[in-house]
C-alpha cells in the first residue's frame, strides 16, 4: 500500500501555508511532488494552489514573506523566494480551448471554485492528487492512488483531449515511473495525432529528454506504439515486425530487442553515475543503434538464416532523422553516428592494440569507453538470454592504452615541423597525417621514437633511385 511521507517536507513549506491560512487562503500541494510523496521520491520541487484568496491578496501576503514575481500575471502564477527555496504558487484556473496547439487556450483564474472542479484541468490521475501539509490530508478526486498501484497512467477528463503534448507527457511519466497506458487513454491520445505538428521543438525535446534520463524507457516507447504516436517515427515503426535470427535473439523482433536494449542502457549509465549529457548519448544511441536493420535484413527462405549486413552504416542517416524529428540538439549526433557505426565493430576482429587505437579514432567524439556500454547494453538486450559484456576486452585494451576516453594524441606535431622548418600547407598537412596513421599501427609510441620514424622516412624519401 502506498504512503504518502511528508518527514522530509521543508520547514519553509509549513510556514508558507500557515502563513497563507492566517491570510484566509488554503494552500494545496499539487502535481508531481504529491505523487513523488507517495512514491517515497525525494521532491524536488514544491508547487502549490491556493483558494479563497484574490490575486492581489495573494501577491501582497507573499510580498510580506520575501522576493516575489508574477510571473503569469494574466494566469495567476508567483514565484516566491522563501528560506533559500523557490516555490511555484498558483491560483485555481478554468481553461477554455480557443485554437490549435499546446498553448491555444484561453486561462482565467479562479480562486473560489472547488478542488473537483480545479483538478479537471489535470492530464492525469497520478498528477491530480492533492495535499493539505498543515492537516496532512490527501483529497484524491480521480483515483490516482489505486493507478499509482496498478501502475496504470490514465487521464483525468475529456480535457485531456485538448492539448496535443499530453501523449509525450505520458511516454516520459511511463518511462520514469513504470506505467502502462490506460486503453481510454491511449485513444484520446491518438484523437490528438492531428495537433502534434503544433508543437514547438523546445516543448517536444523537454518531453524527449526527460525519457533519455527515465529508467525504464521502453514503458515509454510502448506509450508511442499504444497511442498511434509512434506514426510519427518511422525509423522506429519500421522496427516493429523486423525479423531477427532466432539463434542469436530469442527476444523477438527488432523492436522487441530496441526496447530492451535502451532500458540496458539506462540501467548503466545508472549504474556508472553518467552526467546528464552522457546519459542522454548513450540512451539515445541505444534507440539509434538498429534503426538499419529494416532495410538490410535478409531472409535465406532455404536455410531460414536470417541477417541484416551492413545495418550500422545504414542507420546513421536514420538516427539523423530521428534525432531531428524528437528535436535533439545538434551536439548529441556527433556522438551518436560513431556509436551507431561502431556498435559491433568488436565482432568482426580481435582487440589488439592496433584495432583499439583505431576504433578510438574512429569513435570520436565519442570515445571506448561509452562505445563499450553500448555494447553491452546491445548484447545484453536479448532476454532471456543473460546479460553480457562481449567488449569487455577492448575496454581493457583501451584502458592500458589510456585511450579509453579519448582518441591518442599525435605524437608528431605540427609546431615540432614547423621549428625544423617546414612550412605550412597541403604538404605538412600529409605528412602529419601519415605520422599519425603510423602511430595508430603501432610504429612509433613516443616523441622520440616519433621523431626517429620521421627521420628514416625523410631519408628513405630523399633517397636517389638506384
Amino acid at each position: 500500500m502506498l504512503d504518502l511521507n511528508t518527514k522530509n517536507l521543508p520547514e519553509a513549506l509549513f510556514i508558507l501555508c500557515r502563513h497563507l491560512s492566517d491570510a484566509g487562503g488554503k494552500a494545496w500541494l499539487v502535481g508531481g511532488c504529491v505523487r513523488d510523496l507517495i512514491l517515497g521520491i525525494e521532491a524536488k520541487d514544491f508547487d502549490l494552489e491556493v483558494y479563497g484568496l484574490h490575486p492581489e491578496t495573494l501577491q501582497a501576503a507573499l510580498q510580506q514573506l520575501g522576493r516575489t514575481n508574477h510571473v503569469g500575471q494574466q494566469f495567476g502564477v508567483f514565484k516566491l523566494q522563501l528560506h533559500g527555496m523557490v516555490f511555484d504558487i498558483t491560483l485555481p484556473r478554468s481553461e477554455k480551448k480557443t485554437g490549435f496547439g499546446h498553448c491555444g487556450f484561453s486561462i482565467t483564474p479562479a480562486p473560489f471554485i472547488s478542488t473537483h472542479t480545479a483538478s479537471l484541468r489535470r492530464d492525469f490521475t497520478i498528477n491530480a492528487m492533492m495535499f493539505d501539509p498543515l492537516n496532512h490530508t490527501l483529497v484524491d478526486h480521480h483515483g490516482g492512488l489505486e493507478d499509482l498501484e496498478c501502475g496504470i497512467l490514465k487521464h483525468v477528463s475529456p480535457a485531456f483531449a485538448e492539448d496535443p503534448l499530453r501523449p509525450l507527457r505520458a511516454m516520459q511519466f511511463a518511462a520514469r515511473l513504470q506505467l502502462t497506458l490506460a486503453p481510454e487513454t491511449a485513444l484520446l491520445c491518438q484523437s490528438l495525432l492531428h495537433e502534434a505538428h503544433t508543437l514547438s521543438k523546445e516543448r517536444i525535446w523537454m518531453e524527449w529528454q526527460k525519457w533519455s534520463h527515465a529508467p525504464h524507457p521502453s514503458y515509454g516507447l510502448q506509450v508511442l506504439l499504444d497511442s498511434g504516436w509512434l506514426s510519427l517515427y518511422p525509423e522506429l515503426q519500421a522496427l516493429c515486425g523486423c525479423p531477427q535470427s532466432p539463434f542469436w535473439h530469442p527476444e523477438g523482433d527488432v523492436w522487441v530487442h530496441t526496447l530492451q536494449v535502451c532500458d540496458q542502457a539506462a540501467g548503466i549509465a545508472i549504474r556508472n553515475q553518467l552526467d546528464d549529457k552522457t546519459t542522454e548519448q548513450l540512451v539515445l544511441a541505444a534507440l539509434c543503434h538498429d534503426l538499419g536493420k529494416p532495410e538490410t535484413t535478409l531472409i535465406d527462405d532455404k536455410s531460414e538464416n536470417i541477417s541484416s549486413p551492413g545495418h550500422s552504416k545504414a542507420g546513421v542517416p536514420l538516427a539523423k532523422s530521428l534525432l531531428h524529428s524528437i528535436a535533439a540538439p545538434a551536439r548529441l549526433m556527433p556522438y551518436i553516428a560513431p556509436l551507431v557505426t561502431e556498435h559491433i565493430a568488436h565482432l568482426s576482429c580481435k582487440p589488439t592494440d592496433r584495432a583499439v587505437r583505431r576504433l578510438a579514432h574512429r569513435l570520436e567524439p565519442a570515445n571506448i569507453e561509452l562505445w563499450e556500454m553500448l555494447a553491452e547494453a546491445d548484447a545484453s538486450g536479448r532476454a532471456p538470454l543473460p546479460a553480457s559484456r562481449t567488449a569487455l576486452d577492448w575496454l581493457n585494451i583501451a584502458q592500458k592504452l589510456q585511450q579509453h576516453q579519448s582518441k591518442a594524441t599525435a605524437l608528431l606535431s605540427g609546431k615540432t615541423l614547423l621549428a625544423l622548418g617546414f612550412h605550412s600547407g597541403p604538404a605538412l598537412g600529409a605528412i602529419l597525417k601519415e605520422a599519425y596513421e603510423a602511430q595508430l599501427d603501432g610504429l612509433f609510441h613516443d616523441e622520440d621514437s616519433a621523431m626517429q620514424w620521421f627521420q628514416r622516412q625523410q631519408t628513405t624519401k630523399n633517397r636517389p633511385e638506384e
